[in-house]
């Protein structure tokens, strides 16, 4: 709120500020099967997680008796992240949940984009519900995966894969471009496509000629290109030869 005094009166004026956004909310969502028909990928990101129960029509759920279970959101299209929000069902036992991993992908594929987090220290009784993951990169597709191909495993540990998600969320600010608590800041004007990191404001990358944390500083002599690491002279465009 901004106060201004004008004219023996005072003027205030609310300045609107966004906050992050639940950018999963009613988007898009698949798995890899489906238990039952109220079970689909789409109630874990409708909104409704009042009823943690697998059979409480809120949450999907995976067949039983999986090496391997994945489900997946669409964002519609590459977005910046900052964290995701997981809350697993709680009438199943916590050992299928062990050892998920969530990834961030321009593609349906997660092994074409990055890791974002991969559990290998929860156990049956301190695994938590919900979960908060940090996760500062961008794309279009969060991944949610689970792996049971590999025996032995850590104790505590189901021996199959099954998904059991109640909601996902996907936050962070609604418009991009924007950074900060309240997402009323702007990213520097250097940073590749618009996207800093959601509190810092630290470009993830820079467009072509420039480097920094902020991406304001131009590439040394003799340097040009994305990350200033093209050499030395720039090509000359010679004009094609006119034979007459």
């Amino acid at each position: 709120m901004v106060v201004l005094l004008c004219c023996g009166s005072t003027v205030l004026l609310f300045l609107s500020v966004q906050a992050y956004e639940n950018l999963a909310l009613q988007q898009p969502a698949w798995q890899s099967s489906t238990l039952w028909y109220g079970a689909g990928a789409d109630r874990a990101v409708d909104g409704l997680y009042t009823d943690l129960e697998w059979e409480g029509g809120q949450c999907a759920a995976s067949d039983w008796g999986q090496a391997t279970t994945e489900w997946r959101v669409d964002l519609g299209r590459v977005k910046k992240i900052h964290h995701v929000f997981i809350q697993h069902v709680t009438d199943i036992q916590p050992k299928y949940f062990l050892g998920f991993s969530v990834h961030i992908s321009n593609s349906t594929n997660k092994e074409d984009g990055v890791l974002c987090f991969r559990d290998t220290n929860y156990t049956i009784s301190t695994k938590p519900f919900p979960v908060n993951i940090t996760c500062p990169y961008h794309g279009r597709y969060v991944i949610y995966y689970t792996n049971r191909t590999h025996p032995p495993y850590p104790e505590g540990y189901s021996d199959e894969a099954w998904i059991g998600l109640c909601e996902v969320e996907v936050y962070d600010c609604p418009a991009p471009g924007y950074y900060g608590e309240n997402c009323s800041l702007e990213c520097p004007q250097n940073c590749q496509d618009g996207y800093c990191d959601s509190e810092e404001g630290t470009c993830l990358a820079c467009k072509p000629g420039f480097i920094g944390p902020k991406c304001d500083l131009e590439c040394p002599d003799g340097l040009f290109g994305k990350n200033c690491v093209k050499n030395a002279v720039r090509p000359v465009e010679i004009p094609e030869c006119v034979i007459k």
